[in-house]
């Protein structure tokens, strides 16, 4: 009886079994058919509802192939099988399908969401590689391959996407060689300027650049004694803000803005004559000792096609910066400069000591998670006077969109970071003197010092006593050419910088 009853739910257990197996393999068929059929473009489009992705899509060379293979979703925005594609595939359809039902397309900056930034969280280094897994084939050109050997050499620091970003969705303006037409357009016909701006006190005035259309508000910014750097208590703060040390200033001049591309483009249409050539460096070799050898003509589009006009001038080199403050002396007769770091926070403060030259702590600026949102404090008032990642929709702004400090300086804090004339040292205020009249930082150093946070800084990368430095490898990392550029960043976009006019007080002029 024992054995018979074994045998029977011996029978019934191997039943089991090979139901479940074979139930298994149903499930594990139409699964795979699920999980196929899920990651077809067709389905990706039926909850990423913007059509200009799937319209980018059909024009760009991962649709268009020379061996007719469409190149689809999938394929970019999940990794291989095998390299975690079902778990990224849960995240994803997790996240589109969230994105689909609590939320509205409409409101979604799609020329954000296809920044490089943007484009390096959804695209998968693997699944280039598996396609492109000979770097080297014949048809590769010699700049092509240069590039590519570089890539080699750099495995760990770059991906495809930093040079190939607009593969997959097409972008006209998306340039893969010099941009020789940049700078060309613009108004002819207006009556230029003869004479510069004739200053003989410490008062505002407005600087007319001679042979130009150009004009710029400098703003007089009154000598004085201020605390450098930002007391240990201060919210968000970083130690290379610290010791606070006092420091005198000489008066000087500041630009209201940072140097506009209208502003910018007279400099490098001007300087045409020069650095045209097809060297990375420019020729150097004429004559005339005196002239000033422009920049180069960029690859692609430096302002990143947000606008030229009154936006800040982005993606020059500090040695670009430079040269246009030279050019802007011999133009003007004045000299023209950066500013000293001393310079730049004194007048970014204008008078205060708070962390910013408004009212408000640095966190309740910040960003907040979704419980700081219910609870934590709210304030507009930064938006009044900071162009930030919250409020610029990762691009830069014009000056009418914020209101100016109390020494009438505009978008010190934001918009675009900005270089000063210091080398960088984490080290530079605990040397630096009690007491220092115009210090000008340290004697030596390998990267500059840029002050004010950008339009994708967060709050606290926006107060007055913040502080940063270039990057001078990872700036130029996809720059395609052998030697890189001195002119142009290839890898940076939220830099610009303020010029300062100096002031003698004993003479009272320029």
């Amino acid at each position: 009886m024992i054995r018979r009853l074994t045998n029977y739910l011996r029978q019934k257990l191997l039943l089991i079994i090979f139901i479940g197996f074979i139930l298994g393999i149903f499930v594990s068929i139409y699964s795979n058919k699920l999980v196929e059929t899920t990651s077809t473009p067709e389905s990706c489009e039926m909850c990423h509802v913007h059509p200009q992705a799937t319209d980018s899509w059909k024009l760009s060379v991962h649709y268009n192939t020379r061996v007719g293979i469409h190149i689809g979703c999938a394929d970019c925005h999940l990794p291989p099988k095998g390299q975690g594609y079902l778990k990224e595939k849960i995240k994803a359809s997790a996240r589109d399908f969230y994105g689909l039902v609590f939320k509205d397309s409409a409101d979604f900056n799609w020329e954000a969401k296809s920044s490089l930034e943007q484009a390096q969280r959804h695209v998968f280094k693997a699944s280039c590689l598996k396609c492109h897994a000979n770097l080297f084939p014949l048809t590769l050109n010699e700049k092509g391959q240069d590039a590519h050997l570089y890539y080699t050499q750099h495995e760990e620091e770059l991906r495809c996407i930093n040079c190939h970003l607009n593969v997959g969705h097409y972008d006209p303006n998306a340039l893969h060689a010099k941009n020789v037409e940049f700078g060309s357009t613009g108004s002819k016909n207006q009556d230029k300027f003869e004479k510069p701006a004739l200053v003989e006190s410490l008062t505002s005035f407005t600087e007319t650049v001679p042979g130009t259309t150009i004009s710029f508000d400098m703003k007089a910014i009154p000598g004085g004694s201020f605390k450098m750097g930002s007391p240990e208590t201060e919210s968000l703060r970083d130690a290379d803000e610290g010791p606070q040390k006092s420091v005198s200033l000489s008066p000087f001049f500041m630009a209201e803005v940072e140097v506009t591309w209208d502003e910018y483009l007279a400099f490098y249409t001007a300087t045409a004559a020069e650095g045209r050539s097809t060297d990375t460096e420019g020729s150097r070799t004429n004559a005339d000792v005196d002239a000033i050898s422009g920049p180069t003509p960029p690859y692609g589009q430096p302002d990143q096609n947000w606008g030229l006009g009154q936006r800040p001038a982005i993606t020059m080199s500090y040695h670009s910066a430079e040269t246009y403050c030279q050019w802007l002396s011999q133009v003007t007769g004045k000299t023209y400069r950066l500013p000293t770091e001393a310079e730049w926070e004194y007048a970014a403060r204008g008078g205060t000591e708070s962390p910013y030259f408004f009212e408000g702590n640095p966190g309740d600026f910040k960003k907040k998670k979704f419980i700081g949102k219910l609870f934590g404090k709210s304030s507009n008032l930064i938006n009044q006077y900071v162009i930030y990642e919250k409020n610029s929709d990762l691009k830069t702004g014009t000056p009418d969109q914020v209101d100016a400090n109390p020494f009438g300086l505009k978008n010190m804090l934001g918009n675009a970071a900005e270089y000063c004339s210091d080398w960088y040292s984490e080290e530079a205020y605990k040397n630096l003197p009690e007491g220092a009249q115009d210090p000008k930082g340290p004697v030596t150093g390998e990267e500059r010092v840029i002050r004010g946070g950008s339009f994708k800084s967060d709050a606290g990368d926006v107060r007055s006593a913040a502080r940063d430095h270039t990057q001078s490898v990872a700036w130029l990392k996809t720059d395609p050419q052998i030697p890189k550029s001195i002119w142009w960043l290839s890898d940076c976009n939220f830099i610009s910088f303020r010029v300062v006019c100096e002031f003698d007080e004993k003479t009272g002029k320029k």
